[in-house]
C-alpha cells in the first residue's frame, strides 16, 4: 500500500502525476472546492469577527470520503491543488476536514506547489513541500465573504425594488456598468461630417497618395473641413494652383518594432477571442487541459505552465531553451545578443512566478497536433508562437515621410511609407489589437527634395465620425484589467455571469446591455455609487492583495467594508422603485410617462398609477390589462369572436369575451412559439381551439392517444403519461403511428432530434434530444440544456461540446448535508519557508528545420481616443457631386 497520498484538484492531473511519482504515491482528486459557505443568511457573521459557516459541497462529498479513507492509511499527505489563492484555500479546507477525522493525529500534512506538470518539476516540488500559507487562505476567505455579503444583502433589495430573481455582485456590477455606460455613450453620440483632401501622383511609374495636412499655414485636424462647402472652397484654390506639386521635405528613419510579452491570463483570453474566436471561458477550459496533461504517445505531460497568472517573466531555464531553439532553427539575425525582458503592467502581479509558456519549446505545434483536440491544437500553437517570438530580435523597418507643396509654401500634403527590411519576430507571431484603424504603410517611390511631380488626381473624401465601439470579450477583459477590477482567475466568470443572468447579450461578438442590465446599473449607480465605482473596486482588490502578502488583517478589511455597506443597505430599504421618465405626457391624464420594468420585460406606463392605468408596449402599441388584442373573426358554429390576445406569458387565442360576474372563463389556448404571429388568422386559431385532438386508440393498450398544447409546448397524452412533440412534427398533422413511435421513445429515453458527431475525447456520440423541459445536448450520462434562443436545428458540435463541458464541470446535483460551523481565525504569524522554483524541462528531441513563418498581421495603429474614422470601401465615398478631380 502507498505510504504517500497526494491530493490534487483535477482527476486528469491525477492520472498524469501517477505516472511521474510511481507506486509509492496514491493520487486522488478533490474535484475542485470541497467546502463552501452555507447558501443562506447568516453564513458570514459580521458581529463575530466574520465567522464563516461552511458545509461540504454535496457533489464532492464522495471524493472527500475517499480522500479521508486514504489519508488515514498514509504516512505523508501532500496537498497539491492549483498554485493560486483558490488552490491554497482548497488545500486549507481539505486539511481542516481531515484534521476533524479520527486517526489523523501526528500525520505529516504539507502543501506542494508546481507551476508546470513535468516529471522534473513535480518531483522537485514534492521534495520541497511547505506549510499552508494562511495569508493566501485569508485573502480568499475575505473575497468569498465580501461576495457573499454583497449578494445576500443587495440582491433582496433588487427583488423588492426592481423585480424578483435579480442579483448583484461585487465585481460583476462594475463590469456591467462599463457595458451600460458604453451603450449610453453610443446612444448620445452625434455623428459629424468631415472631409479629407488627397493628391494622387507618381514617379517612375510608381503611384502613391498624399493627404492635405496643412492649409494656408494652419495644421488640419480631423474635423477642420466640416462640410462640402468648406471642401469646395479649398478644392477650388488648390485646383487653380499655377505651380505644380513640389517635394519640399524628405525624412528617412529606421524603426524597430518589438515583440509582445509572453501571455498572462488576461492577454491569453484577449488574443484567443481575437485570433481564434474562442470565448474567455472556453479558452480557460482548454488551457486547463493543456496544463493538466495530455497523452503525447506513451507519456502524459503538461504542455503549458500554469495558466492563471499576471506575471510576464520566464524562468531562466525556459529562456535558455528558447534561445537554443532560435539559434538552431533560424539565422543568427533572429537571436538578439541580450535576452529580452518584460515588466508587468498589472499592479501586484503575483498569481504565479511565470508567464504562460510551453513546458518545452522543443514540442512544436506540428509535432503535438495529432495528440490534441482542435481547440487544444489552436491554443497551444498560439502560446508556443507567442513565447518563441518574445525572445526573438525586433522587426526592422525603413520609414519615409515627405511633404509636398501645392499652391504655396504654407499648403502641404504629406505621404508616409514604410518598408520591412527584416521581419524578426513577425516571421513567427504578430499580436492582434481591438478596433485598430488602418495604418498607411505603403512603399513610396525614391523621391528627393526639389522633385516636381505631376497631378494624377486631386480629390476629396467625405467621412462621418463613428461612435466608440461596443465591448468585445477581449476589450472588456482588457478594460477590467486596466481598471484593476477582478483578478486573472475571475474574468471568464464575470463575463459568463453577466450573460447567464441576462444582464448583457453578445450581438455580433459585441456586448449589449439588456433592459434588465440597464435598470440594475442605474439603480446601483444612483443608490450604491461607491460600490460600483471602478476606483473603489480596484482599491478593494489591492487590499486583498495586501492580505495575501501578510501586510493586512483580513478581518480589519472586512470590518471597514461592512461598516459603510450595512449602513447604506438600511438607509435604502424604503427608497422608491426606479423609473425612467420619458419626454412624453400620458394621453389620458397628462401626467409624465415612464419606462418601467416588469418580470416580463420593459413597457411604458403612466406615473400616476394606480389612479391612471394607461400603459403601452415599447413599440407604441397600447395595452390594457389583457394586453394586445386582435379580432381574427367569428367561430363558424357559435358565432363568438375569436381573439388573439397577449398576456404575461405570451400570446394566446380566446373564444368569446370575458363576461363580468360569470365564473366560467372563455376557452383559451397558447399560441405555439414555432408558429409565426404574422401568419395568425382565423383558420389557425380554429385549429388551436379544436384542441385537444384525439388521434385514436393505442394499438397495445387500447386507450386513446391525444395531442394538446400545455405549459411546456405541444405534447402527446396517453394513459396518464405525456411526451413532448418535437419541433420537426406538427401538432395538427401528426399521425397516430408517429405518436405511438414517440411514446415508445419516451419509454426508452428522450427523442433524439439530431446526431452532431463524436466527442473528441472518447469518440462517443453527441446528440441533440427533446426532453420534457426543452431540447438538450447529450453525451453519455451528461445532459446540457440548450440556452434560450438556441435552436436544435442550428447548434453546432463545437457549441454542444462547450455546453457539455460546462455542465460536466458543475458535477451532479444532490441533497446537501447538514452545515458545519467553523469560525475563521485571523492569520497566525507567518512562517517563512523557502520554496524551490521548479526547473523547466530541457530534454530536446531531434527536429528538422522548423518552418515558423506565418502571415504577417497588419501592425497595430495608435487608437484615436474619442472618434473613429472609418475608411470607405472605395476611393470615391460620397456621391459624384461631392468629389472633384483634376486629371
Amino acid at each position: 500500500m502507498a505510504t504517500n497520498l497526494l491530493i490534487v484538484e483535477s482527476p486528469a492531473k491525477a492520472k498524469t502525476l501517477q505516472k511521474y511519482l510511481g507506486k509509492d504515491f496514491e493520487i486522488l482528486a478533490s474535484y475542485g472546492h470541497v467546502r463552501d459557505l452555507v447558501p443562506k443568511t447568516g453564513a458570514v457573521d459580521p458581529d463575530n469577527d466574520f465567522a464563516m459557516k461552511y458545509e461540504t459541497i454535496a457533489r464532492n462529498s464522495k471524493h472527500m470520503d475517499a480522500i479521508s479513507k486514504a489519508a488515514a492509511a498514509a504516512d505523508n499527505i501532500y496537498l497539491a491543488p492549483d498554485p493560486d489563492r483558490e488552490g491554497e484555500a482548497i488545500a486549507w479546507h481539505i486539511s481542516e476536514l481531515l484534521k476533524a477525522k479520527r486517526g489523523m493525529k501526528g500525520k505529516n500534512m504539507q502543501r506542494v506547489v508546481f507551476y508546470e506538470i513535468t516529471q522534473s518539476a513535480v518531483r522537485e516540488a514534492v521534495a520541497h513541500p511547505r506549510e499552508i500559507s494562511q495569508p493566501l487562505v485569508n485573502a480568499q476567505q475575505a473575497r468569498r465573504a465580501l461576495d457573499y455579503l454583497v449578494g445576500f444583502n443587495l440582491s433582496p433589495l433588487l427583488w423588492r425594488k426592481i423585480r424578483p430573481g435579480l442579483s448583484a455582485g461585487r465585481v460583476q456590477s462594475p463590469a456591467l456598468r462599463m457595458i451600460v455606460e458604453r451603450e449610453l455613450e453610443i446612444e448620445a453620440f452625434k455623428s459629424q461630417e468631415y472631409w479629407t483632401v488627397h493628391l494622387d501622383s507618381h514617379k517612375d511609374h510608381q503611384p502613391f497618395t498624399a493627404k492635405l495636412f496643412q492649409y494656408q499655414g494652419k495644421k488640419l485636424e480631423q474635423l477642420s473641413i466640416g462640410n462640402q462647402a468648406e471642401y469646395d472652397a479649398i478644392f477650388a484654390k488648390l485646383n487653380d494652383a499655377k505651380l505644380p506639386p513640389k517635394v519640399v521635405r524628405v525624412e528617412k528613419k529606421a524603426k524597430q518594432r518589438y515583440a509582445a510579452a509572453p501571455f498572462t491570463t488576461s492577454t491569453l483570453q484577449q488574443e484567443a477571442v481575437r485570433k481564434l474566436g474562442m470565448t474567455a471561458d472556453r479558452t480557460m477550459r482548454t488551457a486547463q487541459s493543456l496544463y493538466e496533461g495530455v497523452d503525447i504517445g506513451g507519456q502524459t505531460v503538461g504542455l503549458i505552465s500554469y495558466m492563471r497568472t499576471d506575471s510576464v517573466s520566464l524562468a531562466k531555464e525556459a529562456v535558455q531553451e528558447i534561445r537554443d531553439y532560435i539559434s538552431n532553427n533560424f539565422s543568427s539575425e533572429y537571436l538578439p545578443s541580450t535576452q529580452p525582458t518584460y515588466k508587468s503592467k498589472t499592479k501586484n502581479a503575483q498569481e504565479s512566478h511565470e508567464a504562460i509558456r510551453p513546458t518545452s519549446i522543443e514540442r512544436t505545434p506540428d509535432s503535438m497536433r495529432s495528440h490534441l483536440t482542435a481547440d487544444q491544437a489552436r491554443l497551444y500553437e498560439m502560446i508556443w508562437k507567442r513565447t518563441l517570438a518574445c525572445q526573438m530580435a525586433p522587426a526592422r523597418f525603413d520609414t519615409v515621410s515627405l511633404d509636398i507643396r501645392l499652391g504655396g509654401d504654407n499648403t502641404l500634403f504629406r505621404a508616409n511609407g514604410q518598408v520591412m527590411v527584416f521581419p524578426g519576430f513577425i516571421g513567427v507571431y504578430m499580436e492582434d489589437v481591438d478596433d485598430a484603424t488602418e495604418e498607411e504603410s505603403g512603399k513610396l517611390p525614391p523621391l528627393a527634395e526639389g522633385d516636381v511631380l505631376p497631378i494624377d488626381k486631386l480629390y476629396g473624401e467625405q467621412h462621418f465620425t463613428q461612435p466608440p465601439p461596443r465591448y468585445s470579450e477581449a476589450s472588456l477583459v482588457k478594460s477590467l484589467e486596466e481598471h484593476g477590477i477582478g483578478r486573472p482567475s475571475t474574468y471568464a466568470t464575470i463575463i459568463s455571469t453577466l450573460q447567464a443572468r441576462e444582464y448583457a447579450i453578445l450581438d455580433k461578438k459585441r456586448f449589449m446591455p439588456t433592459d434588465v442590465g440597464r435598470v440594475v446599473t442605474r439603480f446601483l449607480t444612483d443608490h450604491f455609487t461607491r460600490y460600483v465605482d471602478y476606483d473603489f473596486t480596484a482599491h478593494l482588490e489591492d487590499e486583498l492583495d495586501e492580505v495575501s502578502e501578510g501586510r493586512r488583517d483580513w478581518i480589519g478589511v472586512m470590518g471597514e467594508f461592512w461598516k459603510g455597506f450595512s449602513k447604506l443597505i438600511k438607509e435604502k430599504a424604503d427608497i422608491d422603485r426606479p423609473v425612467e421618465l420619458i419626454n412624453e405626457a400620458c394621453p389620458e391624464c397628462g401626467k409624465p410617462l415612464a419606462k418601467k420594468l416588469s418580470r416580463y420585460g420593459s413597457f411604458i406606463s403612466c406615473t400616476n398609477y394606480p389612479e391612471c392605468k394607461y400603459k403601452r408596449s415599447l413599440s407604441g402599441e397600447s395595452q390594457d390589462d389583457a394586453s394586445a388584442r386582435v379580432e381574427l373573426g367569428a367561430h363558424p358554429d357559435t358565432q363568438q369572436p375569436v381573439l388573439l390576445l397577449r398576456g404575461p406569458y405570451g400570446h394566446y387565442v380566446q373564444l368569446g369575451e370575458v363576461v363580468e360576474g360569470e365564473k366560467a372563463k372563455p376557452k383559451r389556448v397558447s399560441w405555439p412559439k414555432e408558429m409565426p404571429l404574422e401568419q395568425a388568422d382565423l383558420a389557425s386559431a380554429l385549429k388551436l381551439l379544436a384542441l385537444p385532438r384525439e388521434l385514436g386508440a393505442h394499438p397495445e393498450s387500447g386507450k386513446k392517444v391525444v395531442v394538446n398544447i400545455g405549459r411546456f409546448g405541444p405534447y402527446i397524452g396517453h394513459d396518464g403519461k405525456f411526451k413532448s412533440i418535437p419541433r420537426t412534427d406538427s401538432i395538427f398533422d401528426i399521425t397516430l403511428a408517429r405518436a405511438v413511435e414517440l411514446l415508445a421513445q419516451a419509454r426508452d429515453g428522450n427523442t433524439v432530434l439530431r446526431v452532431l458527431g463524436d466527442h473528441p475525447d472518447d469518440k462517443a456520440s453527441v446528440e441533440i434530444c427533446s426532453g420534457r423541459y426543452g431540447p438538450y445536448a447529450r453525451h453519455g450520462k451528461i445532459n446540457a440544456t440548450l440556452p434560450k434562443g438556441v435552436s436544435p436545428d442550428d447548434i453546432t458540435l463545437e457549441e454542444a461540446l462547450e455546453l457539455i463541458a460546462a455542465k460536466a464541470a458543475k458535477g451532479p446535483t444532490s441533497k446537501k448535508p447538514a452545515a458545519k460551523t467553523t469560525k475563521a481565525k485571523a492569520a497566525p504569524k507567518e512562517t517563512k519557508t523557502k520554496t524551490a522554483k521548479p526547473k523547466a524541462t530541457t530534454t530536446k528531441t531531434a527536429t528538422t528545420k522548423a518552418k515558423t513563418a506565418t502571415k504577417v498581421a497588419k501592425p497595430a495603429a495608435k487608437k484615436v481616443a474619442a472618434v473613429k474614422v472609418t475608411k470607405p470601401a472605395t476611393k470615391k465615398v460620397a456621391a459624384k457631386k461631392t468629389v472633384r478631380s483634376k486629371a
